[in-house]
């Protein structure tokens, strides 16, 4: 059974090493050349050292196999990575329910994320997981240095009360 936890600042590196694999992992059909990959490692390395308190940790005996964030506290999940050594596991599912219910705990009825458009893994993972396509536009990111196809999607967690026809709440 996983562990689920906030993580801890002396974890940043680690944290950083599992993002970085998990990203060449999804990354493999687009192809990462050598100056790509030192981007993503510093961004993630400024990522998990800067913003630790918003990553939540998931543990597979003892070991952290994966971690997601919630950069701003709010209803858009900025990063969801399991180390490929880790897939299949469960382990996604159960990070991304705690994360959901952090969401809707904030008083969020909606939870977002954005992936990139070849990420088919990804999106397949989120689409059974009830997540929906709302966009796809083509955005340049800072943190490679080029342009990325991004897909947005998005999960409604509280169902929203309506008001009978008439009737005005």
């Amino acid at each position: 059974m996983p562990t689920i936890r906030n993580a801890r600042e002396d974890e940043a590196e680690l944290l950083s090493e599992i993002g970085l694999r998990a990203w060449e992992d999804a990354m493999g059909e687009i192809g990462v050349s050598p100056e790509l990959r030192e981007n993503a490692q510093a961004a993630f390395r400024g990522f998990t050292y800067g913003a630790w308190l918003t990553i939540t940790v998931v543990e597979e005996a003892g070991t952290v196999a994966g971690w997601a964030a919630r950069e701003g506290l709010d209803e858009l999940i900025s990063d969801f990575w399991i180390d490929p050594a880790f897939k299949r596991r469960g382990l996604g599912t159960a990070l991304l329910r705690e994360i959901e219910e952090q969401i809707a705990a904030h008083g969020h009825p909606v939870a977002r994320l954005e992936t990139h458009a070849r990420n088919v893994e990804a999106l397949r993972f989120f689409e059974g997981k009830g997540y929906g396509v709302n966009w796809l536009s083509v955005v340049y990111s800072p943190k490679l240095d080029q342009d990325v196809q991004s897909v947005g999607l998005s999960k409604q967690l509280v169902e929203e009360d309506e008001a009978p026809f008439g009737y005005d709440v």
